[in-house]
């Protein structure tokens, strides 16, 4: 059971899997739900670095690139045998490198798609298959603000969370009752590469004044919102792109009027 600002989270005798689960963000939904009593399963490529900390020993952990349809309905049906059930699916893998949209090569827009909409899809599917035959579940997709915005040098990210957004309001439709899924829209989270990126001091303030809360979101911020999404608090809410944006980008005109 683990309290958060009042509020108490108790995924006792949950399997919980987390796409991505390894570094960053999805270590610390992991953790998060680990916390609050969750069975954990977490999958990625590979476990990182060979300098990383290593995994708690009683995470399960499956290797898969989830971009191949069939590797992705593997990892769910050995995610399912590792514990004989599946409660909650958070598909947290994605991220890509910027690249020019006019010279961006055909691979590399294949590679981006696949890994931030085909893979969810894929993972979000079998996951709906095995829950769909329990005692059902719920599937919380990472989205980003670059679905809903222009997004110079992320087209195809942008693109791909454009359809993960749309596939989240799709699947919550068909496979209610049972399975609810929902999506987090997640602007700037204050991660270690996204430290480095930005800096420090006064550059990093002036980032972070973009925002309206005055700062970027935490892993944390990220991880209490899909504990929320996943638990009995949201029996409700299916379908549902939840913005996790601190208020979203100021709009340009405003610093126009000022200067």
């Amino acid at each position: 059971m683990l309290r958060v600002a009042g509020v108490q989270f108790d995924f006792s005798d949950q399997v919980v899997l987390i796409t991505g689960g390894t570094k960053g963000v999805g270590r610390g939904l992991a953790a998060r739900f680990a916390a609050a009593g969750a069975s954990i399963i977490v999958c990625a490529r590979s476990t990182g670095r060979d300098d990383a900390v290593p995994l708690p020993p009683d995470w399960a952990f499956i290797a898969a690139d989830l971009r191949d349809g069939d590797k992705a309905w593997a990892m769910v049906d050995e995610a399912v045998a590792v514990h004989g059930r599946l409660d909650v699916v958070i598909n947290n893998a994605g991220g890509a490198p910027p690249a020019d949209t006019s010279t961006a090569p055909p691979r590399f827009t294949e590679r981006v798609i696949a890994l931030n909409l085909l893979a969810p899809m894929y993972v979000a599917q079998r996951a709906n298959h095995h829950m769909q035959a329990g005692n059902g579940g719920s599937i919380v997709n990472i989205g980003s603000v670059t679905a809903n915005r222009p997004s110079p040098t992320a087209a195809a990210y942008g693109a791909a969370k454009a359809g993960l957004a749309n596939f989240t309001m799709t699947a919550g439709q068909e496979w209610a009752p049972k399975v609810r899924v929902n999506a987090i829209t997640a602007g700037p989270i204050l991660t270690e590469p996204a430290a480095q990126h930005y800096g420090d001091g006064e550059r990093f303030a002036r980032v972070q004044r973009t925002v309206p809360l005055g700062r970027l979101a935490s892993p944390d911020d990220v991880a209490d919102t899909c504990m929320y999404l996943a638990s009995s608090a949201a029996s409700f809410v299916t379908g549902a792109n939840l913005l996790l944006h601190g208020g979203g980008d100021r709009p340009a005109f405003l610093d126009a009027l000022d200067s």
